[in-house]
């Protein structure tokens, strides 16, 4: 029996498998890579493919005997959906239909969903609570919330349990190497701080100087990746034991700003970061702070890694091993990659 994992040559995803995989998990990737990377996942099967694709699924779940699924597979950013919604919301959405439909084919029942903070909008209250209403500001946000009311009714008439992980700022990699972030374009903060530590890129634009946070500019949540990746684990076992559906918001619960994250940076490379400021983007709320209380007394989740300083380690670890990503791999080993 597997456990389907979509999307899981991206950046969480990857780590999510490694996780399943150092539990003696059987796992099968799914991943169109056209974000993705094949060296990120060498030891579980990759099948390359469409999620959309009702035939290839339906292949997947009869050969490699799914019992579970973690959904990953979206397009997640923000900017771009403001500019192309019709994109978001077929991929985002219908999607999910497809994925949906195959699972019930299949009597698989349990479904761990990689949800998003931007399904809150402009926050009421910080830090944010699961029961805070939403309001999300741009189509990537609406996407996500509106495939969470898919599960919420899927889960009613049809018996589906999942949890959905309302994540905050993933960042960092895995302390152990050979995986990281690796997205083209890039539009993480810290990544972008550390390329251009690395000469990569002439400066970092900070977007927005003038919200209303004490040095003007956008505070967020930022949460480790192996944290995130643990929370999934911890999900499929919570439903594997019979839990019910449900939310939970995944964040350290302190925010920093933009020229803290900057600072932190510069403090772990001890290097400068050149600066410039600029206007901000559209859909970007001012701060995002998790409560994550919620995921902590139900199951017992904790970070192992709170500290700002100590995340900006680990990626500045696999930025400096890895300045291309993951094509400094097929540089060193081969187009291939690394032989498992």
């Amino acid at each position: 029996m597997s456990i389907l994992v979509t999307g899981g040559a991206g950046y969480i995803g990857s780590h999510t498998v490694r996780a399943l995989e150092s539990r003696g998990q059987e796992v099968v990737v799914l991943d169109s890579l056209e974000k993705g990377h094949r060296q990120a996942v060498p030891n579980s099967p990759l099948v390359e493919g469409d999620l959309g694709d009702a035939s290839l699924l339906d292949t997947v779940f009869r050969d490699f005997s799914v019992n579970a699924v973690v959904h990953f597979a979206a397009h997640s950013l923000v900017g771009e959906s403001v500019k192309r919604p019709d994109i978001y919301f077929k991929n985002n959405v219908g999607c999910l239909f497809t994925l949906l439909d195959t699972m019930r084919n299949h009597s698989v029942d349990r479904l761990v969903f990689s949800s998003t903070a931007a399904v809150y909008g402009e926050p009421k209250e910080i830090p944010i609570p699961e029961c805070h209403p939403k309001t999300p500001e741009n189509p990537y946000g609406e996407s996500k919330l509106f495939a969470e009311t898919i599960l919420r009714r899927h889960s009613e008439a049809f018996g589906l349990r999942y949890i959905a992980l309302r994540y905050f700022n993933a960042a960092g990699a895995d302390p152990a190497g050979g995986i990281g972030e690796d997205h083209t374009p890039e539009s993480h903060l810290i990544p972008l701080v550390l390329q251009t530590l690395l000469g990569q890129r002439p400066h970092i634009e900070i977007f927005g100087t003038d919200y209303p946070t004490p040095d003007g500019t956008c505070i967020r949540d930022y949460v480790h990746v192996n944290d995130l990746s643990d929370a999934h684990i911890l999900s499929l076992d919570a439903l594997s034991a019979g839990a019910p559906s449900t939310a939970y918001n995944l964040g350290n619960g302190r925010g920093f700003s933009v020229r803290e994250v900057i600072h932190a940076a510069e403090k772990v490379t001890q290097q400068t970061v050149p600066v410039l400021s600029g206007q901000r983007r559209p859909g970007d709320p001012a701060i995002l702070v998790a409560s994550s209380e919620k995921i902590q007394e139900e199951l017992r989740w904790k970070p192992k890694f709170p500290d700002l300083a100590a995340i900006i380690e680990t990626a500045w670890d696999w930025h400096r091993s890895h300045p291309n990503g993951f094509r400094s791999q097929e540089a060193k080993h081969g187009k291939g990659g690394p032989r498992s």
